[in-house]
């Protein structure tokens, strides 16, 4: 029987963290990106992991819209 292990599925957290930046940073235009995201990252206990994708990931959103 093969083992799941090598598969990475995105927690519970991650996805209301996303759901919860998209709509942060549409709703409020006027706060800094970071401040959202260090807002999201405390709010849905985010592993250091999760941290470091949305860093990568939203610097990428934030880059497009500045």
């Amino acid at each position: 029987m093969a083992s799941s292990e090598g598969i990475i599925t995105p927690s519970t957290n991650l996805k209301n963290a996303i759901r919860y930046l998209s709509e942060a940073v549409a709703e409020h235009p006027e706060i800094k990106r970071k401040e959202i995201l260090s807002k999201a990252e405390l709010r849905f206990d985010l592993t250091p992991r999760e941290c470091e994708f949305l860093n990568a990931n939203f610097q990428k959103v934030i880059e497009q819209k500045s």
